[in-house]
């Protein structure tokens, strides 16, 4: 069924539109009063590094939760199990580490990107590698995300969704690009509300209309396997619980160590103490949020065999949490789910567009491009990529609705798995390691590339069978990740012990003064 003859069976309400544009009106003057502030890179960048802690820690929620748990979580609990949630799970794990030895290690000094901390260790070539590889997932996922929050508002209007990306993706550029980090902090904020009360909106209204219950969704979930989180069999092949939950744990290791989005936060905050507060908090939501999305999914799996609907069965997995809200939530506070659906997309979208605006002027124009420039000119040049970048979202954001995939979180771990690359293992061997000197390092990268072309185009079928190696995608990060360390180390071997200072490059020499 399209989107244009869903929306005509929803009909299109009134109050639900005056909901969503109250919604909007609030973020675009936010937008606009913020931007009368942005006087310099560093505040348009960092906000003066000012921000509480409480605040920073929502942020970094609303970045991560996106439309991707808004409505991608929901259609992976429907149409499979909860066996994806277990990835995200790992989270509290990993930011004890990041908690201890990662937040120090981008406070000191006064950097503004994550990159730099690579040009320190390793030297140019790693610091470009780093940086043209997080703009690249940036990208991407910019177009996912996008696509994904404009379904409902495609469903709501019976516009043609390629039109409601090209508005949406205008409106939340406006806002981003005018109001830099402080825009994109407080909205944040405000966003991770609003999408809360969307979901706690629904689940009520679900808990409402079942006869049993939540008892009832559990015991209707169960006996359809709806919890399952996977086979416990170590199986490359598979999306095994350890699978998933290998995946997850080097998921959150790559996004604490490597991801702007994050460490442009742990930077932003004004204190050690704020950043870790944050992270702190954001852990314990985060994996609250996750789970609660999850359940919703299962929860409208559960609604539509208590309440069957002969439309369901003509929709996609994402299709299907934007029908029910639709359809059975009243005119107006469907208005304030989707706004909570658009507050999903808008907080993960802006912060993208920003961290992509700022590793593009401080990694590329600042050092190489356009050395030796005012401070004027670097502002007008950061608005400028974020233009350029709301531009790209839009096309593949249309590229991406254009495509089969069997959930837009599915896809997800496709991507970031066959185009992640080994940023994490640059991490880890810079900060764990005194030996990986910028030679080992350069050479580890040229051979992890080569693995990483091979692993993407045997995962995606495009090599004969005989050269085929029988992985799951989801398994491409990791040895890609593993194979820059085996090389990076084995070459070190062969060096000897690295001859350079690495005074607060390391985990041991981090207290030492440069």
């Amino acid at each position: 069924m399209t989107n244009a003859l869903l929306a005509n069976s929803v009909h299109f309400r009134p109050l639900d539109l005056a909901a969503i544009v109250v919604y909007l009106t609030l973020m675009a003057g936010m937008g606009v009063w913020f931007s009368r502030r942005n006087q310099s890179t560093e505040h348009y960048f960092l906000g003066d590094r000012n921000f509480p802690g409480w605040a920073i820690g929502l942020s970094m929620l609303g970045t991560s939760i996106s439309s991707v748990t808004f409505l991608a979580f929901p259609a992976a609990a429907y149409a499979l199990d909860w066996r994806q949630l277990i990835s995200n799970l790992t989270l509290p794990l990993v930011a004890v580490l990041a908690i201890i030895v990662f937040i120090p290690f981008f406070r000191r000094g006064n950097t503004t990107s994550a990159f730099e901390y690579l040009g320190d260790r390793f030297g140019t070539v790693p610091r470009l590698y780093g940086t043209l590889s997080f703009i690249l997932l940036q990208l991407i996922r910019l177009g996912k995300v996008l696509f994904l929050v404009s379904i409902p508002v495609s469903l709501l209007t019976g516009w043609d969704i390629r039109l409601v990306i090209i508005g949406v993706g205008i409106f939340i550029s406006f806002y981003t690009i005018a109001g830099g980090i402080e825009a994109v902090i407080w909205t944040d904020v405000i966003q991770t509300i609003v999408l809360w009360l969307g979901g706690i909106l629904c689940f009520t209204i679900i808990m409402l209309q079942l006869p049993g219950g939540l008892g009832q969704v559990f015991e209707v979930g169960s006996a359809q396997g709806k919890f399952n989180v996977g086979s416990f069999d170590f199986n490359l092949t598979e999306r095994t619980f350890w699978t998933v939950a290998l995946l997850g744990i080097i998921n959150w290791l790559t996004i604490y160590s490597s991801d702007q989005n994050v460490v442009q936060r742990f930077i932003a905050a004004r204190s050690l103490r704020e950043a870790r507060k944050a992270t702190t908090l954001y852990s314990i939501l985060a994996v609250f949020t996750w789970s609660f999305f999850f359940l919703i999914g299962t929860c409208v799996f559960v609604f539509y065999q208590i309440h069957p609907d002969p439309a369901v069965k003509d929709l996609q997995a994402d299709e299907i949490f934007p029908w029910f809200i639709l359809t059975q939530v009243p005119a107006g506070l469907a208005g304030l789910v989707i706004s909570g659906v658009m507050a999903a997309a808008m907080s993960s979208l802006d912060s993208s567009i920003n961290s992509i605006s700022t590793v593009m002027t401080v990694d590329l124009l600042k050092p190489w491009l356009a050395p030796g420039r005012d401070d004027r000119f670097y502002l007008r040049m950061a608005r400028a990529i974020a233009i350029l970048a709301s531009a790209l979202m839009i096309a593949g954001a249309i590229f991406f609705s254009s495509i089969e995939k069997e959930s837009m979180n599915d896809l997800s771990w496709i991507i970031a798995s066959v185009f992640g690359g080994c940023l994490l293992g640059l991490f880890m061997l810079g900060f764990f390691t005194r030996r990986i000197d910028n030679t080992a390092a350069i050479i580890g990268l040229a051979g992890a590339i080569v693995v990483n072309l091979y692993l993407g185009l045997s995962t995606g079928g495009w090599l004969p069978n005989h050269w085929t190696l029988p992985i799951h995608s989801y398994w491409v990060g990791i040895l890609v990740n593993l194979a820059f360390i085996f090389i990076a180390v084995a070459v070190s071997l062969f060096r000897g012990a690295n001859p350079r200072e690495l005074h607060g490059l390391t985990v041991w020499t981090l207290k030492e003064q440069p």
